[in-house]
């Protein structure tokens, strides 16, 4: 579990569920979707990735990756979006969002766990590349402050590939070859059944339908031939918590991928 002691201590005399999070960013998206199929009061703390309001002192102080989202619970800080989703299935089981079934418990944590597992090797480097690295370049000062505030040697090479450097083709080829067989398989698996894992939604579902929508959007990535991640798209489309916790915090200057 993702919890961290934050050096920042205001938020320790937070009251209530508080989510730090940003409107493009899918991982935000799972926790967002999370709270509102659980009908959960909270309090939003909107951080404009693009504008780069996430990298600051105050913020590194509560999350020490400098990432979103983050949630915060009676002054209790979970980081990474599987650990806090995972922590609200717990903390609030109804309606549960985890299978009722062993095997499929365990096929649920397989796609939860994958979904991150991907996150820097594939969807950033491919999202970053299509789309939204001119837009989070930085300045040589802002490369300074972000330098002076990361920690994390993994975060610090992405940060230099994606605002320097660049990504190389092999590396794009190598995140499109992750990418494909991660959604092909998706494809099979959703050809004998409505959700991911076993025969109800779940965390399963919630962690990769943000991939899906900001891979689509921001990146241009195909899914025509997908068939059956396209009908189960439609399905997820359809849910309040779809609509609520990502359609209504997609910025309208970025609706055209």
């Amino acid at each position: 579990m993702g919890i961290v002691t934050p050096t920042n201590e205001s938020v320790l005399e937070f009251k209530g569920l508080h989510l730090y999070h940003a409107h493009v960013s899918n991982c935000s998206m799972r926790v967002r979707m999370t709270l509102e199929e659980k009908q959960l009061s909270w309090t939003s703390h909107h951080l404009n990735i693009l504008r780069k309001e996430h990298i600051t002192p105050e913020y590194f102080g509560i999350n020490p990756n400098g990432l979103v989202p983050t949630l915060v619970h009676d002054g209790k800080v979970i980081i990474e979006s599987d650990d806090i989703i995972d922590y609200l299935d717990d903390e609030f089981p109804d309606p549960p969002l985890k299978p009722a079934d062993e095997t499929d418990w365990d096929e649920m944590y397989h796609w939860l766990r994958r979904a991150t597992a991907i996150h820097l090797q594939a969807v950033k480097p491919y999202i970053y590349f299509k789309r939204v690295g001119k837009r989070m370049a930085h300045s040589d000062t802002e490369d300074e402050k972000y330098r002076s505030l990361q920690r994390n040697p993994d975060l610090l090479e992405f940060h230099r590939k994606s605002t320097n450097e660049g990504f190389s083709d092999e590396e794009i080829s190598k995140a499109k070859t992750v990418l494909n067989a991660c959604f092909s398989e998706m494809d099979a698996i959703l050809e004998k059944r409505d959700w991911l894992a076993g025969n109800r939604f779940s965390l399963a579902d919630i962690a990769w339908v943000p991939l899906q929508f900001t891979l689509e959007r921001l990146a241009g990535y195909e899914f025509e031939a997908l068939r059956n991640v396209a009908s189960w798209t439609k399905r997820l489309g359809v849910r309040n918590s779809y609509q609520s916790g990502i359609a209504k915090w997609w910025p309208r200057e970025l609706s055209q991928a």
